[in-house]
């Protein structure tokens, strides 16, 4: 309660995982395994990416191109 570093809520986690349910919910469940490790592995990219403020649309072009950006630790 004393570290004003850490959030008041965990509003980020809940988003986080927002988009898988939403899918799930869609669609019914995942078709396959591989299916739900590709879609977590490329909204786990991605989420990252957004959270270093990085332009998503740009990111995505340059890994199609072959030269994707890779996210910042710590």
């Amino acid at each position: 309660m004393t570290d004003h570093g850490v959030p008041f809520t965990n509003n980020l986690a809940e988003q986080a995982v927002r988009m898988q349910k939403v899918k799930q919910k869609i669609s019914g469940c995942f078709r396959t395994k591989n299916g739900v490790d590709t879609f977590c592995v490329i909204r786990s990219y991605l989420a990252t990416l957004h959270k270093q403020g990085d332009n998503l649309f740009h990111s995505l072009t340059l890994t199609f191109q072959g030269c994707p950006p890779q996210p910042r630790f710590a």
